[in-house]
């Protein structure tokens, strides 16, 4: 079945049921295509009727998360995460967040805590093997920075103290 019958099946279905639960699937399907705004409304709108549906949810936060509406997102994962504290979909878009944030130590925790879940998932292994670079790259700039600081500073008083020893031997 082609994307568009797809989505028109999942239309039509909302529209002779306004109250059901499909809504969560077409914002899932228009996510994946893509369409993220659509899918943020589509969500909204049925999120309205069913507050509690925890996957339309994620696929709000992981639809917002795209455009970059991190504050947004992060509400919206983290009422996933509340009710459903193991939700890998969740653990892992909340730790895309945070690592778009730049908080690397908060984004190695979820995505721990989701590669637990999920161990054999290729992509997590690997998003973890490059926080992890990047957070031992960070740690020994900062070292080298402390470093060159101390050695500044000692350079310093070394030149101090050859400048008064220079004085009294004059």
């Amino acid at each position: 079945m082609s994307d568009n019958v797809r989505l028109e099946d999942l239309r039509r279905r909302i529209e002779k049921d306004p109250a059901s639960i499909a809504f969560a699937q077409l914002a899932e399907e228009c996510r994946r295509l893509g369409r993220h705004q659509e899918a943020i409304d589509i969500c909204r709108r049925g999120l309205d009727r069913h507050p509690g549906y925890l996957s339309a949810r994620v696929t709000l936060g992981r639809a917002l998360l795209h455009l970059g509406q991190l504050d947004d997102a992060q509400q919206e994962l983290d009422l996933v995460l509340q009710g459903a504290p193991q939700n890998l979909a969740a653990l892992r878009a909340l730790g895309d967040v945070y690592r778009r944030r730049g908080d690397l130590p908060r984004a190695m925790t979820l995505y721990r805590a989701a590669f637990g879940l999920a161990p054999n998932d290729p992509e997590l292994e690997r998003a973890l093997a490059e926080l992890s670079e990047t957070i031992t790259q960070s740690e020994n700039e900062r070292e080298n920075v402390r470093t060159r600081s101390l050695l500044a500073a000692l350079e310093q008083w070394l030149t101090a103290i050859h400048a008064t020893r220079a004085q009294r031997s004059a």
